[in-house]
């Protein structure tokens, strides 16, 4: 099992970060367009369509308002697991920390995965 780990730094508040997030049908327009194409929900599960054309299934396992923090597993293309989370913790009354982590199987597919998200982290850096 392979586990990647991601923090960004954002100049926005927690609170604005956190209302995207938890959006979790609308991410394709909130959080992470043109990397998320398009988002649906079929009850707990959000369907994303990713830029390269992939699509996942997503459990929503966890909306945590008190801790700012989501859960998430993924079901369907390369890998056999996939469960990951994203916090947002209030840095100070403008800026944020976002904390991505993601446990995947087979672990091949850390480093295609790890080279995305650092490809739209670093576009979205404060």
């Amino acid at each position: 099992m392979a586990s990647i780990r991601q923090e960004i730094r954002v100049a926005a508040s927690a609170e604005k970060i956190w209302d995207a997030v938890r959006d979790v049908g609308e991410i394709h327009h909130r959080l992470v367009p043109g990397f998320v194409t398009d988002c649906r929900l079929e009850g707990d599960t959000r369907i994303v369509t990713f830029g390269n054309g992939i699509v996942a299934r997503e459990l929503i396992v966890d909306c945590d308002d008190a801790a700012r923090r989501l859960a998430w597993s993924a079901s369907g293309g390369r890998l056999t697991h996939h469960n990951a989370s994203l916090q947002v913790i209030a840095e100070d009354a403008t800026h944020s920390r976002l904390v991505w982590i993601a446990d995947l199987t087979p672990h091949e597919m850390r480093e295609p995965i790890d080279r995305k998200s650092t490809r739209l982290n670093s576009s979205h850096r404060d």
